[in-house]
């Protein structure tokens, strides 16, 4: 079995159905692409699996445990952490104190620890500054630790949502549309950047992208939706020449 496995889900509201019989599996290392038009169903298949929304049907397993209809925290604590196309830092708290706040979820002191400011306590928050700055520093935010996440650049608060996700010590990390806002340069460095951050935590991405340059580049496998239902599965290569995605795409060659 897969590190994620969906299998058969679907998701109503009301009379709506906005995703049918989705299915989908990543391993450990493997990079996956969604990709389809606005309203596609993209982001619903993010929510249902990160706990937002219970699925109508169908079952999601994350390392052999059955995680849907769990709470967004419960999922997050079960291995799998995402970010968000607006982004979503807390903007007043400086770069290190957001990354904190994702080892905080794993953290061992307690409430009761962290009122009386317990020898747990303190250990595992100097422990936690000093994992910070390391994950800060191979994520390329290294002397920036000190400033407050709405100074920085937009393709740096994008790098810090990133770590802070990593922060929780997912086995899966969802992206949801990384490059929104991002110019050419901005782009390439993000496209590095998600290699590195599989290859060094030896993590499964599955990424949600509308630019499909970097989604081609980067995704070993991309599964296509369309009005909420799975048109193509396959390599880049594949998908690109599908004659479903290409209808789907307004009748353009996806390049």
């Amino acid at each position: 079995m897969a590190l994620l496995d969906v299998s058969n889900i679907s998701v109503q509201f009301g009379g709506l159905r906005a995703l049918t019989d989705f299915s989908l599996s990543i391993d450990r290392g493997e990079l996956v692409g969604l990709i389809g038009p606005n309203g596609a169903g993209k982001t619903t298949a993010f929510n249902v699996v990160t706990g937002v929304y219970a699925p109508t049907s169908g079952q999601i397993m994350l390392a052999g445990k059955r995680i849907a209809g769990a709470s967004p925290v419960q999922i997050n604590h079960a291995g799998l952490a995402r970010t968000f196309q607006n982004i979503r830092l807390f903007s007043q708290m400086t770069v290190l104190d957001n990354v904190i706040v994702g080892y905080n979820r794993s953290a061992e002191h307690g409430l009761l620890g962290t009122l009386v400011r317990s020898p747990r306590f303190r250990r595992e928050q100097d422990s936690m500054r000093q994992r910070g700055l390391t994950l800060l520093e191979t994520l390329g935010l290294a002397g920036k630790h000190s400033l407050l996440a709405r100074n920085l650049p937009y393709g740096d608060q994008r790098r810090l949502e990133i770590a802070r996700a990593l922060a929780t010590g997912p086995k899966i990390l969802l992206l949801d549309e990384p490059a929104a806002g991002m110019n050419p340069s901005e782009k390439r460095e993000l496209t590095s950047l998600i290699r590195q951050v599989r290859d060094e935590f030896e993590v499964g991405i599955w990424l949600i992208e509308h630019d499909m340059k970097l989604v081609m580049s980067i995704c070993e496998r991309i599964v296509v939706l369309d009005h909420g239902e799975t048109i193509a599965v396959g390599t880049p290569p594949e998908v690109r020449a599908h004659p479903k995605v290409i209808e789907a795409y307004l009748g353009e060659v996806v390049t």
